[in-house]
């Protein structure tokens, strides 16, 4: 329970969290202490820094929470600063999610990417900046290992049909052979790839000792496969490392903390945070509040942390992330070698980084000053249609969060309305989407961008009138010659063709038209695979999974000759024959 007051000399001597309000009674900063008297008097002295002299300008009164330890006061702060985002608190900004890997809190796991980190008993590896090399990876590794993609365990699937999954729904695996398999994934994203591969040779042995040939075999294949992937790898170092490499690079207005993690010698992922109230803030500061919030969150803790300058409660850190990691924790600042190299480019990266926000918000505010817009849209939704002659159409909602794209907020659409119609394709989409805000659901964006010229633009305001939407600008893009259409305004509004407003508008269109397509070719393909088989005389549900098994996909039935389709069991030339004239006419 926190206690209110005005009087510094009124707080008690032990360790707690006060947090400082302004007079409306908004928590405007929160902040631990191991005496909570002495600290807070530290704000009532006159040589104060520029940021807490305007703090303190907007202080009113305080209340207070006593903990049992500095630690208890430490982890509160945390909490409480990621619930509230006080406006003079240095704010990790986790609103742009890189993708995970999720090993599930399942009797059998399953092995999912993910953009949410949660507190959920799973384990997460990450993050991967390269989410298309990610999915090929799981793809390989789930293959490899036989573990389950499906949500609900109601018997054998197709996958187990064609071998790529164990089927423990149907007890075909014991609860301790499929912890195995799945640990051999875990030790992949952990970097031990010794003791992947020491594992899996240990166990083909014992599978030839037992002469059980077919499962050595599988074995061996899986030795193979991993050896073969582990060649591939990239940026390795000379000795072992455990750890987590951070650095950040900041201006008058906003921070950038990037980690590189590295594992078994490996750089395994890196991931990039704005970190907003960090104005006129020193480094050590910067790191020390990105400590506290990132690794208080379901995150894996390595052994070493390593960082440019020394932060103040150090000690208290490393005891709070041993209890967590179970296991010694150190965070250390090199002065020279391997480690000290590698805060130099972690340094680098969050220089780069720093430096494209500053360009893209020079772009948002262009595009501000060009549309006559009355803020600086931070939020873009971007519409698009991809159809062929009106068959199979589909939409697409892209969302742009300071000129960023914002995945987790993309949307799709399976359009209902029938034909070529592309106005009443976009006037469906538009009603679905902002259809909801009148019940306020949904967040607002700053502005709104359709694909196409004046008659698009045209349904996107009949909509938002339908709607009684008057606060939200929307613009269209025709691509033939990139002229911005403004609502009610004749001609439309060229901008300079290397302007970085129309560049961002650009990519925000190309990015919302190959989400459309490619959403339009999977709803293609799946139609193909669902139904074409099917429609060959003679092709049951057995023979299709025979088939797919074989030839792997669709496509390569269609190339095989009738010789390659006879190699299929239960396939005779007859069969054979009626399969390759399907596909030839």
């Amino acid at each position: 329970m926190a206690i209110k007051s005005n009087d510094p000399d009124d707080l008690p001597l032990v360790p707690g969290v006060y947090l400082m309000k302004d007079s409306a009674d908004r928590i405007i900063y929160i902040g631990k202490a191991k005496s909570l008297k002495k600290r807070v008097k530290s704000y009532f002295r006159k040589d104060l820094d520029p940021k807490t002299r305007v703090l303190m300008n907007h202080f009113h009164h305080l209340e207070y929470m006593v903990t049992d330890t500095e630690k208890e006061a430490l982890i509160l702060e945390s909490n409480l600063i990621k619930k509230h985002m006080p406006r003079y608190n240095i704010r990790l900004k986790d609103d742009k999610r890189y993708p995970y890997i999720k090993v599930t809190n399942e009797k059998f796991p399953r092995v999912l990417i993910t953009r949410r980190v949660l507190d959920d008993g799973s384990y997460y590896y990450g993050p991967f900046t390269e989410a298309f090399a990610l999915r090929k990876l799981i793809k390989f590794l789930k293959g490899l290992f036989k573990v389950r993609d499906c949500k609900n365990m109601d018997g054998p699937c197709l996958n187990y049909q064609i071998d790529l999954c164990n089927a423990p729904c149907d007890k075909k695996i014991t609860e301790k052979k499929y912890k195995k398999l799945v640990d051999n994934i875990s030790f992949f994203f952990e970097g031990k790839y010794d003791k992947i591969l020491k594992a899996l040779k240990i166990e083909m042995q014992e599978a030839a000792i037992r002469q059980e040939y077919e499962k050595a075999a599988i074995l061996r294949d899986q030795l193979n496969s991993v050896e073969a992937v582990l060649e591939k790898q990239k940026m390795e170092f000379t000795r072992s490392l455990d750890q987590d490499v951070i650095a950040s690079a900041s201006n008058n207005e906003l921070a950038c903390v990037v980690v590189f993690s590295v594992r078994e010698g490996k750089i395994i992922g890196k991931d990039d945070f704005l970190m907003s109230g960090a104005e006129n803030t020193s480094e050590h500061k910067i790191i020390s509040a990105f400590l506290k919030q990132y690794y208080t969150g379901p995150r894996h803790v390595p052994a070493k942390i390593i960082i440019p300058q020394i932060v103040e409660d150090k000690k208290l850190l490393e005891e709070l992330l041993e209890e967590k990691r179970k296991a010694p924790v150190t965070i250390e600042v090199p002065i020279e070698g391997v480690e000290y190299r590698l805060v130099q480019m972690v340094s680098k990266n969050a220089s780069i980084i720093l430096n494209h926000q500053k360009e893209v918000k020079g772009a948002l505010v262009d595009l501000k000053k060009y549309l006559g817009i009355p803020k600086i849209p931070k939020r873009i939704e971007t519409f698009d249609i991809s159809n062929i002659s009106g068959q199979m159409a589909v939409g697409s909602m892209v969302v742009f969060e300071n000129g960023t794209p914002k995945k987790s907020s993309y949307r799709k659409y399976k359009i209902q309305t029938k034909g070529p119609d592309d106005y009443a394709m976009m006037k469906e989409m538009l009603e679905r989407r902002y259809s909801k805000l009148k019940d306020n659901k949904g967040p607002i964006p700053d502005l709104v961008l359709v694909d196409g010229g004046k008659g698009q633009l045209n349904i996107a305001v009949d909509i938002f009138k339908t709607y009684n939407i008057n606060n939200i600008p929307v613009i269209g893009l025709a691509k033939e010659f990139e002229h911005v259409f403004i609502p009610q305004t004749p001609s439309p509004l060229i901008l300079p063709h290397n302007s970085d407003a129309l560049l961002l508008l650009q990519r925000i269109r190309d990015e919302a038209h190959r989400f459309a397509i490619k959403y339009h070719k999977t709803l293609r393909s799946k139609e193909f695979e669902k139904s074409v088989l099917d429609n060959i005389p003679g092709i049951g549900n057995k023979r299709k999974i025979k088939l797919l098994k074989y030839f792997n996909n669709i496509k390569n039935i269609k190339n095989a000759s009738i010789d390659d389709i006879t190699n299929v069991e239960g396939i005779n030339r007859n069969l054979a024959g009626k399969i390759h004239d399907y596909f030839k006419k």
